[in-house]
């Protein structure tokens, strides 16, 4: 399965951490959003989007790059970091999810974990989520990642038996 991972780390690594479990899993190279040519998207398989939350939204470059995309076929992931988590009534990985949707992707799935946050006011204290994402966190991330992996398995054995 050719996989790639499109991720924004900027401010602890966080996001990073969590997108190389993934990769490793998925057999996947890790790339910014500026290291990438969005026509290299149509010769994958599987392509992850991911970044840290800022102010409840993903990071504007990997925004940018997003809305960039020419409209295209395949299968997409979603992943962030947040100091704090998702609120049930608007999960931050919906909007993303729903724009790689509009660009005709399908998206198979989403995953957030907690990490490590100094934004403005946290700063002051040190930070909240230290020590995140921590090994539980990490593991829940391989654990997503291998579920795609064997769903994307059982789609192509499925797909070749037709």
């Amino acid at each position: 399965m050719r996989s790639l991972i499109i991720c924004t780390s900027v401010s602890h690594g966080n996001t990073r951490r969590v997108a190389d479990v993934m990769a490793d899993v998925l057999g996947a190279r890790v790339v910014r959003p500026q290291e990438v040519d969005p026509a290299e998207l149509s010769a994958c398989d599987l392509v992850g989007f991911g970044s840290g939350i800022f102010t409840q939204r993903f990071h504007p470059d990997l925004l940018r790059f997003v809305a960039a995309l020419p409209r295209q076929r395949g299968r997409a992931f979603v992943f962030a970091t947040s100091g704090l988590p998702e609120p049930r009534f608007r999960p931050v990985t919906r909007s993303l999810a729903g724009t790689l949707r509009a660009k005709g992707f399908e998206v198979t799935g989403t995953f957030s974990c907690r990490g490590l946050d100094t934004w403005a006011p946290f700063r002051l204290v040190g930070g909240i989520r230290k020590g995140r994402p921590n090994g539980a966190d990490l593991a829940a991330a391989r654990a997503f990642a291998e579920d795609l992996r064997r769903t994307h398995a059982q789609e192509g054995r499925r797909a070749a038996n037709r």
